[in-house]
């Protein structure tokens, strides 16, 4: 479907389910903890929540993925350089399929830096995990790239030491008698010092007064070094992918950690100071203690004690993460007990977090601890919520007094909660999951720890408090007695992260500037990079303000925690579906598009990458099947997961929209509308910069500012994710459709509650924020173009250089925004030139690329760029359109040109006498004719092109076109396209005459269009359909005025609106208009207007009236289908014969009081009818007619690349004549451009009126019209044609075959300004000059 589409985890791989809990349990110990900041206003902490589910504390995230990379990268490497093994591998990157495939050949295995480029490509695409060899093995041993680390000794071993050092003594006698490291514990305070534990003695130090040799014993005892290897200087893959920077990929993996500390392990002062080679982890005894182990960093208030008080000195198998069994089955049997006691969660026991996490410490658990990526802490429906215990649960009743602590290892855990079991470890058998482990710690923790642990923005759990009894007073009372300075010591407290828990528009504006007073924002690219609040709100009271306090502001880490707090807070909220929908939200409903994009413009201008990461995951959420779509799966089926989140339409769509806004709001805020669409025009190119050619000049630095907000990397990812989730809901809909999915009420549109938004003139919608009439006057524009250039920047970025696109993903999804926003395009004011794409027109041949699209077939998955014309311009189009016209033209030219070959061919050989070659030839005339040729007269120039154009084949009207015109007469004409331009011109003019009864020219518009009812045969209206149709395939521009009503009913779209006809009738479209806009307080309708429900028209003097009734469609839904039957419109006979036979059209005129009144009730009703008899119904057989013969010689889906506009120009061309461009792009033969006849020439041209100007043009071109495109689409050439001297010398003459005058040189302007009006006045026939 997409490659976002989500998929069930496989569940063969249970370990990899297990390592990915020890990775969150690891990373839950060590991580930063973000907490509400002392001096945060009152107001939030009531929107302040503890977050349980690791996978929502930011800092575990960020470093969850880090860690998840780089496994990817070393996956990667494996399968590159050593493959995976299998017989029959097709996983193309793979060593083994490479070996595979190139059979007996000699294969060069990657070297480790083309390896690591390749691996790191691999692992930033879309859905990396697909390009990993289903049979690829775990690595056997550690990263290659680790072999290449030297470790040289800098001191004397740790072991080795003979003095005794400030805050360190030697340690004790292990079991085997050697020598043993203390075990050092630090945790910083709050005035910046430190308390440091050492055997069971423990005094305080500051850091300023530790000596030179305690600062001495935590420098490294060893360096590493790289092992010198030959390199290319030269090479940039060398350069670039060898830097020490690409080489940490491999490096801080678990697996190269492990192996470097194994190698480092001589140097960190073992007991017997040796280290024998091979010697692993695994090798260790189990009393053997590993200093170079990373440190927790536990407060000596934290660590087990005696009795007295005093730290109590850990056992050998503490020290090294071992649990006697006897402590093991003592705690089993504490949470037996504590489980029967109460069923509320404990917290679990601490992992161990070294290098590969997961430890042999403890035993294995037995139930899962199931991740929900989304919801906070949901327990209600938890079958295994009894196992473990939340701090926050015993409501603080213990007792309170330091008290000997049950453990099972020498780390003490953060309280982790058990979470929704969502499914996704459901396919992970019980046995296989890790041991419950809960065991209570109650610890008795100072004031000045927790106070530490905040000002430092400390996040241990060893930092600040342990993990045991929780606190019932809230968070807010604790906060307040905080900031009153109270001293009381506050007790067995264990401590989650904090987030709040939903974001509007007043707490996006004081964390906003919280931030930015601060100075902690992001650094980062986008313009401008700070945004002040510019905006007022009704009704707000006092703004949100941070506390004072004379004694806590000056603590040096406060920007810290509110950094980290505010990270918390927007990844919390942001990448959570339901809490970002409820945060944009009011009265059920998304906030109005401008304070949405404002909200947004805020947060990424303080931190964007965290901003678009957070909603890329929220997206995800998009992929996944609606409720009523996984219904029809089998319960065991693999497709969907068991229990996805899934949204509906209306919730995915508002998802959606927000998103989209914060796109819009990484574009650099321009507050000038044409400046806007000028900056798309630019980017439509492809361009960085404008003002060359057609595109606009903007200034270079906001040109720059635009190319780092689209090609900003995550903002990229997070589009293409939207645009490939829209595809995606699409083919959801398309799927509950065909398989016939009943639901309560049709699902919406997912894209509905964006131009929901974007429907400003909506009076109903909530509008938060006020903002100025300017800025949401801009407001308007700045959405739907961004929105745009957003689905053109993805679409640049997927394009492979080929017409033939995706049709989902993310190209598709792009498609299908800009295709929707195009059908909205009247309602949002944007004009057509706002959607193209120059880029592709610029890349594609305008002649092969569309030929190849007419035998192309789209489908759901391969679509074509023509298929979406409104990208490019009208130029363009037309250019595709009469390429199409030639490609066909040429074929039928080729085939008979092979046909007259082939039977001159066969005659020679068969040696026919000349009698039978000629009567061969006479048969097979049809086939073989390589031109059309029509030999008209002038007299009767229409009767001979009817004659000759009558019951022709196909492929003859196909064929290029040759016209003899009066050569019977002696006229001389070479036809080059001149003629067929007469030709047509006189034709059309004799079949459009009003006298012939066939069609009717309005008086005022001059606008032609069919009689109702004519007497003329259809036959005849055929033939006119197929003379337009003969010209637009040869290329040729007739002087016709039809209204665009035609077109649009020849490119079968529908006329609907006033709109549509008023250019044809204007009066009936200003009549229906103020019938619509009539307010009744000044009259009721059918007292006002007086009009009856009936259509009537008045034809060769007679008044014809009907009763409108509604379309064929509408009435078979009615009860009496006889009454509601859609009436054919009279006709009158076409002889006199047949007067007798039928009645007159006149005689079925209703009576005067038959037809109903038109009344505020059916005035809606009665435009749509009258629209319809109008344009349809009453001219439908003479239309019908006309339309056979237009589509006869042009394809119907080169067609589709018009629209009624374009299609119009294409007919008629261009009306209006502008001299100044025509002069612009005129050339010269024999004259120079300032010579003083030709600045004659156009002095006198422009002075004339209209009707002289179209003469002067058909004089030259033969034609009256400009054609699709512009002057620069034609030919205007000035030769000079001698010296005039004679008083009655020559007149200019032209060749209109090439667009050329022939201008003689006059003495004087005024003889150039006679002998050129006599010629325009004077101009009819053809001969050779």
């Amino acid at each position: 479907m997409t490659p976002d589409a989500t998929r069930a985890p496989d569940g063969g791989h249970a370990h990899n389910v297990c390592a990915e809990i020890d990775l969150l349990a690891g990373l839950w110990e060590e991580a930063r903890f973000a907490r509400l900041p002392w001096d945060a206003p009152s107001e939030l902490r009531e929107l302040v929540e503890d977050i349980g589910n690791p996978k929502r504390v930011y800092a575990v995230h960020r470093a969850s993925r880090r860690h998840n990379f780089q496994s990817l990268v070393q996956k990667f490497v494996v399968q590159l350089r050593d493959g995976c093994g299998a017989d029959y591998c097709t996983t193309p990157t793979c060593f083994t399929c490479r070996k595979r495939l190139a059979g007996r050949a000699p294969i060069r295995r990657y070297n480790m830096t083309s390896a690591r480029t390749l691996a790191t490509y691999l692992a930033t695409q879309d859905n990396p995990e697909s390009g990993l060899c289903p049979g690829l093995k775990p690595p056997k041993g550690p990263p290659a790239a680790v072999s290449s680390l030297l470790f040289h000794p800098v001191g004397p071993l740790r072991g080795q030491a003979s003095t005794s050092r400030a805050g360190s003594v030697k340690g004790g006698e292990g079991r085997n008698g050697l020598q043993s490291d203390p075990v050092r514990v630090r945790s910083e305070t709050l005035n910046g010092g430190s308390s440091v534990s050492v055997k069971g003695e423990s005094r305080r130090s500051s850091f300023s007064g530790v000596d030179q040799e305690s600062k001495q014993s935590q420098q490294p005892r060893f360096t590493v070094t790289e092992q010198p290897a030959n390199k290319d200087y030269r090479s940039f893959a060398a350069n670039v992918f060898g830097t020490v920077a690409f080489k940490m990929l491999e490096w801080l993996t678990p697996a190269a950690i492990e192996e470097m500390s194994r190698k480092s392990h001589p140097f960190q002062g073992n007991a017997d100071g040796v280290h024998k080679e091979g010697d692993g982890p695994s090798a260790r005894p189990e009393n053997d203690v590993t200093p170079c182990r990373p440190s927790t960093g536990r407060d000596p208030a934290l660590l087990p004690t005696d009795p007295v008080g005093e730290p109590k000195r850990q056992s050998v198998s503490e020290q090294s993460g071992r649990v006697p069994r006897e402590k093991v089955d003592r705690a089993n049997k504490d949470i037996k007990q504590d489980s029967q006691r109460e069923p509320g969660p404990v917290p679990m026991q601490r992992r161990n977090s070294n290098a590969k996490v997961r430890t042999a410490s403890g035993p294995r658990p037995k139930r899962p601890l199931t991740i929900d990526p989304f919801s906070p802490d949901s327990l209600a429906d938890d079958p295994f919520s009894g196992l473990l215990r939340s701090p926050r649960a015993n409501s603080g009743t213990q007792e309170k007094s330091a008290r000997g602590i049950k453990t099972t290892n020498s780390t003490l855990s953060r309280p982790i909660s058990q979470l929704s079991s969502a499914g996704y470890f459901d396919d992970v058998s019980l046995e296989k999951m890790p041991p419950p482990r809960t065991v209570d710690f109650k610890v008795k923790v100072g004031r000045a720890q927790l106070d530490g642990a905040r000002s430092t923005g400390s996040s241990s759990p060893s930092d600040a408090v342990a993990s045991g009894v929780a606190s019932e007073r809230s968070c807010s009372n604790s906060s307040t007695r905080e900031a009153d300075g109270e001293s009381e010591n506050d007790e067995e407290e264990a401590f989650y992260p904090q987030a709040l828990s939903r974001l509007d528009a007043e707490v996006v504006d004081f964390i906003c500037d919280t931030i930015q007073a601060d100075g902690t924002a992001e650094q980062h690219m986008l313009e401008p990079s700070t945004v002040r609040k510019f905006h007022t709100r009704e009704g707000q009271g006092k703004s949100l303000k941070r506390k004072s306090h004379a004694v806590r502001a000056s603590s040096a880490n406060l920007k810290l925690e509110w950094k980290l707090f505010v990270e918390q807070t927007l990844f919390y909220v942001l990448s959570d579906p339901d809490l970002a929908v409820r945060s944009f939200s009011a009265n059920g409903q998304l906030y109005d598009s401008q304070t949405l994009w404002y909200c947004m413009l805020r947060m990424t201008r303080i931190a964007p990458s965290l901003v678009f990461d957070s909603l890329w995951v929220a997206a995800a959420s998009l992929f996944a099947p609606p409720k009523a779509l996984q219904s029809l799966r089998s319960p065991a089926s693999k497709l969907f997961p068991k229990r996805e989140r899934s949204l509906s339409n209306a919730e995915a769509g508002r998802l959606l929209s927000i998103c989209l806004h914060a796109l819009v709001a990484a574009a650099p805020l321009v507050k000038d509308s044409r400046q806007l669409s000028e900056m798309s025009r630019i980017r439509a190119h492809g361009l960085t910069f404008g003002g060359s050619g057609p595109v606009p000049h903007q200034p270079t630095s906001l040109c720059l500012q635009y190319e780092d907000a689209f090609t900003d990397e995550l903002a990229i990812r997070l589009a293409r994710r939207l645009f490939a989730a829209i595809i995606t809901r699409r083919c959801y809909d398309e799927m509950a459709e065909i398989n016939s999915v009943q639901t309560d009420k049709k699902e919406p549109n997912v894209l509905t509650p964006l131009f929901s938004q974007l429907d400003l003139p909506d009076i109903d919608y909530m509008h938060i924020l006020n903002f100025s009439i300017n800025d949401r006057a801009v407001h308007e524009h700045r959405v739907p173009i961004l929105l745009l250039d957003w689905a053109r920047a993805v679409m640049v970025h997927d394009w492979d250089g080929s017409p033939e696109v995706p049709g989902d993903g993310p190209f598709g999804g792009a498609l299908a925004l800009m295709d929707a926003i195009y059908k909205k395009r009247h309602d949002l004011a944007l004009p057509h030139a706002q959607f193209r794409a120059e880029y592709f027109a610029e890349r594609l041949d305008t002649v092969q690329v569309p030929v190849a699209w007419l035998n192309h077939r789209s489908t759901r998955q391969r679509t074509h760029l023509l298929d979406f014309p409104f990208m490019f311009s009208s130029a363009t189009l037309v250019s595709y359109f009469r390429s199409i016209n030639f490609a066909r033209m040429s074929r039928t030219f080729e085939e008979s040109t092979s046909l007259q070959e082939t039977v001159e061919i066969l005659a020679a050989r068969a040696g026919l006498s000349l009698h039978y070659k000629d009567v061969l030839t006479d048969r097979i005339r049809a086939a073989g004719a390589k031109y059309l040729v029509l030999d008209i007269k002038r007299e009767r120039v229409l009767r001979d092109a009817f004659d000759q154009l009558w019951r022709r084949e196909a492929r003859e009207l196909l064929r290029p076109l040759k016209v003899h015109l009066g050569e019977r007469n002696g006229e001389e004409g070479f036809d080059s396209g001149g003629v067929q331009q007469e030709f047509f011109r006189m034709a059309v003019a004799e079949a459009l005459n009003p006298n012939y009864g066939a069609f009717t020219v309005d008086e005022v518009t001059r606008m032609t269009w069919f009689v109702p009812g004519s007497m003329e045969p259809e036959w005849k209206f055929e033939l006119v359909g197929l003379l337009v149709s003969l010209a637009v395939y040869n290329g040729l521009t007739l002087p016709i005025t039809f209204p665009k009503a035609l077109y649009r009913k020849l490119l079968g779209k529908p006329i609907t609106e006033l709109h549509h006809i008023a250019d044809g009738w204007p009066e009936k479209a200003s009549g229906l208009t103020k019938l619509l806009e009539w307010d009744e307080k000044d009259g009721l309708v059918e007292d006002v207007f007086t009009l009856t429900y009936e259509f009537s028209v008045e034809v060769f003097g007679q008044h014809i009236t009907r009763e409108m009734r509604p379309p064929a469609d509408a009435a078979s839904t009615s009860t009496d289908s006889a009454s509601t039957d859609e009436e054919e419109w009279p006709q009158f006979p076409e002889l006199a014969s047949q007067s007798a036979s039928r009645p007159a059209p006149q005689a079925g005129n209703p009576h005067l009081d038959a037809a109903p009144m038109v009344t505020n009730e059916n005035r809606n009703a009665y435009v749509s009818d009258y629209i319809r008899y109008l344009t349809d119904v009453s001219v439908r057989r003479q239309f019908d007619a006309f339309a056979r013969g237009f589509h006869a010689c042009l394809h119907p889906k080169s067609l589709s690349l018009l629209t009624p506009n374009i299609l119009q120009s294409v007919v008629e061309g261009v009306q209006e004549i502008d001299i100044s461009e025509l002069r612009q792009y005129a050339r010269y033969v024999g004259w120079d451009a300032n010579h003083p006849t030709i600045r004659d020439f156009w002095s006198i041209v422009k002075r004339y009126d209209d009707n002289m100007k179209r003469k002067l043009l058909e004089f030259v071109t033969a034609s009256d019209r400009v054609p699709v495109g512009g002057v620069k689409n034609m030919m205007f050439i000035l030769q000079k044609n001698g010296t005039e001297d004679e008083p009655n010398g020559r007149l200019p003459t032209s060749y209109t075959c090439y667009g050329t005058l022939l201008l003689p040189q006059y003495r004087d302007r005024e003889t150039l300004r006679e002998r050129l009006a006599m010629a325009l006045e004077n101009a009819q026939g053809f001969g050779f000059a």
